[in-house]
């Protein structure tokens, strides 16, 4: 990689990289993994940049090596040991969005894996139906299904918790 390319490779990952690691959190609910994923997607970003560089849409190929990788994470046989303790406090925030996020935070971790996939991919990235199926590797009927049921489930979990807005 010359310098030039090294230079667009810096610049694509420095803006992106804080919303990637949000995403991933979304996903996975752990700040560590989400951590390990996201310097999953800032390597194959590098292996691969002239080919990622070259694309018409270079944030949905690392929108889909985020995804992969969390699904690959979640397949893996340590994953199902849970640890005994909760997630730390991710840090200072202004009180208003802080509630937010951790009533985000809840809400999602109620849904199923695929349901909370969808959510995040359709509205956390604004992918259309199309793209988020094509990530997902599965029909854009079952997005628009798994959307429709994850949001009524998003709904009713707000209402009986009392967090609802």
């Amino acid at each position: 990689m010359n310098r030039s390319e090294e230079d667009g490779f810096r610049q694509f990952v420095g803006i992106r990289m804080e919303r990637w690691r949000r995403a991933a959190y979304l996903l996975c609910h752990d700040w560590h993994m989400a951590d390990d994923l996201v310097g999953t997607v800032v390597g194959k970003l590098y292996e691969n940049w002239r080919r990622v560089s070259a694309a018409d849409n270079p944030e949905a190929y690392a929108q889909r090596i985020l995804t992969r990788a969390w699904i690959d994470e979640r397949r893996r046989p340590w994953r199902r040991e849970y640890p005994a303790e909760d997630v730390p406090d991710p840090g200072w925030s202004p009180p208003d969005q802080l509630a937010d996020r951790e009533q985000l935070i809840a809400l999602l971790s109620r849904l199923g894996r695929r349901q909370r996939a969808v959510v995040v991919l359709r509205f956390y990235f604004d992918r259309s139906i199309e793209e988020t199926a094509d990530l997902l590797g599965v029909s854009t009927g079952t997005v628009k299904s798994q959307s429709a049921r994850a949001l009524e489930a998003l709904r009713a979990l707000s209402y009986a918790t009392g967090r609802h807005q």
